[in-house]
């Protein structure tokens, strides 16, 4: 075919009522979508953190399919191809196009002091490198700052400084379980009291009465203030001055607490048993659905009775109930009206009983003396207190503790001398108890939902008597071997 009859590839142009308009024909158009396609895949590759090896292997094989399909059997779309080196692709991610965050200042380090015999605060803070208007600031500005007053030797106070050498922060431990930081602020210090839940953990212990109660609690490893609350749960069935006696065993399960896996105190005695002359009690504690938390036993009988069978723990008793007694100091025929229990001084004194201090005094023959009504029938009298801990007309709990053991007013030496009266009248307060009103029990509709809830917990009594008396056989055993 001759040149002059070939048609130009390319725009072609058309007439119109306007004139010349170009309209592009098929080589024009591949040339428009090639572009396309090119910013299309520079966008998407963009996106992506990809090598150069792959943007130019994607380059090639898309740009190369899309001519074929629209030049076939051409080369001349190989002309038009841009170079592999004009097709470049910047690739970026997120994190290069941020700018750098400025980072904030470093915050200065704790620097401890620990507190010494004789210091205070003016010391401590001058030790820390600051002055008294800085301890005044503390003190004053902070709604904490009279608690940073109350300090003692070996306690361990805090300092941090801004980035000027300013006082910026103090930290006080009060105890493991509590801190106070009094930190500085726009409008002065301010204090915040950071407090800490102990780990709780059930613990248990088995002992056996050689001697006492607090003996035989203390060689088992039990802190002093659980083998108090031992003798508060049995106190309306146990007179411990005069019931327990040697080979009578306590089994007891109880809360342990513990700070960064060090013992911090003992919790809530959880369940536990007294042997006592082959008769076993068991007392659980239980929560009613009032809140309120009481040990009852097995049946839901209370163990709290409305009087404990003794005012003291551990001690002796000197003079019984003796409407004939000489006594010692006058020597003369005189009513002994009451029991005295013989015990060191400053041995605690507990109420027998809830009620209301209605006497709290003394005189010559009773010394330091309290009286308590409980309700309209019962008095008690407690006598030669060393010190009383209430005031006439104070009301108190059972068990609380309203003075202590002495030897004030006519006593020939520390003792307790306690009276019980009925309706007026003078009662031996070791027999009186089986007259009193009988213990309260857990209400029908919640004793299935008692007995549920401490059945794990009789179990384990049950488990740590049965290896307590295993124990104690083969002990006996090997006391009778022959040698």
């Amino acid at each position: 075919m001759r040149a002059a009859n070939r048609k130009p590839r390319g725009a072609t142009a058309y007439r119109t009522e306007d004139g010349l308009e170009p309209r592009f024909g098929s080589y024009g158009t591949g040339i428009l979508a090639v572009s396309v396609l090119a910013a299309c895949l520079a966008s998407s590759l963009i996106l992506q953190r990809i090598d150069d090896s792959s943007i130019k292997s994607a380059e090639k094989i898309a740009t190369d399919a899309l001519m074929e399909e629209t030049f076939p059997n051409s080369d001349l779309w190989r002309v038009i191809k841009p170079a592999e080196s004009t097709f470049q692709l910047t690739v970026t991610s997120d994190q290069e196009n941020k700018a750098p965050e400025p980072s904030e200042p470093k915050e200065q380090p704790w620097v401890d002091q620990v507190v010494k015999t004789g210091d205070n605060l003016s010391l401590i803070f001058q030790r820390a490198g600051f002055n008294k208007g800085d301890v005044h600031r503390v003190v004053s500005e902070s709604a904490d700052g009279k608690s940073l007053a109350r300090i003692y030797p070996g306690q361990i106070i805090s300092f941090q400084s801004d980035d000027a050498g300013g006082l910026a922060a103090v930290r006080v431990v009060k105890s493991p379980l509590e801190t106070i930081v009094y930190r500085m602020g726009d409008s002065g210090f301010s204090s915040e009291v950071v407090s800490r839940t102990p780990e709780v953990r059930e613990s248990w212990a088995t002992a056996e009465i050689t001697s006492s109660l607090f003996m035989a609690g203390k060689e088992a490893g039990l802190s002093y203030s659980t083998i108090m609350d031992l003798a508060n749960i049995f106190g309306g069935v146990i007179d411990f001055v005069q019931d327990p006696r040697q080979g009578d065993t306590i089994q007891i399960v109880y809360e342990e607490y513990f700070v960064d896996n060090e013992k911090y105190g003992d919790g809530e005695i959880i369940a536990a048993s007294f042997t006592n002359k082959g008769k076993t009690y068991n007392a659980f504690r239980y929560v009613d659905n009032s809140g309120d938390a009481n040990y009852f036993n097995e049946n839901g009988v209370s163990m709290r009775k409305a009087f404990l069978l003794a005012p003291v723990d551990f001690t002796r008793i000197s003079s019984n109930f003796n409407l004939k007694r000489l006594h010692p100091i006058y020597k003369t025929t005189r009513p002994h009206r009451g029991t005295d229990y013989a015990a060191p001084t400053g041995t605690p004194v507990y109420a027998a009983g809830d009620g209301r201090v209605i006497k709290a005094g003394y005189s010559g023959a009773n010394g330091n003396y309290v009286f308590i009504q409980h309700g309209d029938q019962y008095v008690t009298h407690y006598l030669h207190l060393n010190k009383r801990k209430v005031k006439a007309g104070q009301h108190v709990s059972q068990s609380q503790v309203i003075g202590t053991v002495g030897s004030t007013g006519a006593a020939t030496g520390p003792h307790l001398h306690y009276e019980f009266l009925v309706n007026g009248v003078h009662r031996d307060p070791r027999s009186i108890h089986k007259l009193l009103p009988k213990a309260s029990t857990i209400p029908a509709k919640e004793l299935a939902a008692f007995k549920e809830r401490i059945r794990e917990s009789s179990m384990q009594l049950a488990s740590l008597r049965s290896d307590n008396h295993m124990a104690m056989n083969g002990s006996a055993d090997l006391d009778s071997a022959p040698n």
